[in-house]
C-alpha cells in the first residue's frame, strides 16, 4: 500500500511529466513505474535495509519518488533554456525518450540498496535490469532500437548517481544532481528517531535533520538554480560534502547555479 506522501508525490510527477510532454510514452512509464507491485516490494525492503539494518537515509519509494520529481523538473529548465538532451544532439532520440530514461533511473536507482549499501549502484543494475526490459516491451512493443536505447541511458543513470563513475550524458547527470537534491530532514526522521549509541556515519543524518528545503528554480545566470535553506552550518556537510561532489561530477554542472542560506545568515554560493 502506497502512503499519503507516496501519492502526493505521485500526482506531482505526473502533473510535472503531463506539463513538459503530450500524454505519451514518458507519462504512461511514469504510471506504470509508481504502480508496479515488484519495484514497490523492492523500493520497501532497500528502505529497510538502509534504515534498520544500517541505521542510514531513506532509500525507499519516498526518495525515489522525489528524485523523479527533482528530475522532471530540471528537464524543464534546461528544456526552457533551450538546452538539448543527449539523445537529441546525437540524433538517437527525442525530448520524449530522454524523459524516458531518466524517469526510470530516477524511480529505479536505489533498488540495490536491498542488497547491499556497498556497490548499491551497481546492484541496482541487475536488479532493474529485467523490470525495464518487462516495462519498455510494453511500451515500446517491437522497436528493439528505442528499447535499447532508453535502457542503455537509463542504466548510464543509475550507475552513476553516486558520483564515483565517470558519466558522459547530460541525462545521467541529470540523475546524479537530482538524487543529490533529496538531503531535506524528512530523509533523517527515521534514523533520527532509532538512534541510539554513536557511530560512523551519524553526520549524514545530523547534517541532513538541518535542512529545511531544497528549491529547485530557474537561475538568473544559469538555467538551473539549487538553493539549499537550513537552519543551522551543520547541513553545510550535506551541502559540501555530498551535493557539490554529485554536480561537480554532472555533465549538467555548466547550467546549475548553487546557494546555500543558513537561518538569518547572508547566502552562501558555491557556483
Amino acid at each position: 500500500m502506497r502512503s499519503a506522501k507516496e501519492q502526493q508525490l505521485e500526482k506531482k510527477i505526473i502533473e510535472a511529466v503531463h506539463a513538459l510532454v503530450p500524454p505519451g510514452k514518458a507519462e504512461a512509464a511514469a504510471r506504470l513505474l509508481m504502480a508496479d507491485p515488484e519495484i514497490k516490494a523492492l523500493q520497501d525492503y532497500a528502505n529497510t535495509v538502509s534504515i534498520k539494518r544500517i541505521g542510514y537515509n531513506d532509500h525507499g519509494p519516498v526518495h525515489m519518488r522525489t528524485v523523479a520529481l527533482n528530475a522532471v523538473i530540471m528537464m524543464r529548465l534546461l528544456r526552457d533554456a533551450n538546452i538539448r538532451t543527449s539523445l537529441e544532439t546525437e540524433e538517437s532520440g527525442s525530448f520524449e525518450d530522454s524523459l524516458t530514461a531518466v524517469l526510470f533511473a530516477s524511480i529505479l536507482h536505489d533498488l540495490g540498496m536491498s542488497v547491499s549499501r556497498q556497490d548499491h549502484e551497481l546492484h541496482s543494475v541487475y536488479v532493474s535490469f529485467p523490470i525495464m526490459d518487462r516495462m519498455l516491451a510494453e511500451l515500446y512493443g517491437g522497436d528493439m532500437q528505442k528499447r535499447v536505447i532508453i535502457r542503455s541511458l537509463a542504466l548510464e543513470g543509475i550507475s552513476g548517481h553516486m558520483g564515483n563513475r565517470v558519466i558522459h550524458s547530460l541525462e545521467a547527470g541529470v540523475i546524479l544532481v537530482a538524487d543529490g537534491c533529496d538531503m531535506k530532514k524528512g530523509r533523517a526522521r527515521i534514523p533520527m528517531a532509532m538512534a541510539g549509541s554513536p557511530r560512523v556515519g551519524d553526520i549524514h543524518k545530523y547534517s541532513a535533520n538541518s535542512i529545511n528545503n531544497v528549491l529547485i528554480k530557474r537561475g538568473e545566470e544559469k538555467p538551473i538554480r539549487i538553493v539549499v535553506l537550513m537552519s543551522g552550518e551543520v547541513g553545510l556537510f550535506q551541502v559540501e560534502e555530498v551535493l557539490l561532489g554529485k554536480i561537480a561530477a554532472s555533465t549538467a554542472k555548466r547550467y546549475i547555479e548553487l546557494y546555500a542560506i543558513v537561518k538569518n545568515r547572508e547566502p552562501k554560493r558555491y557556483l
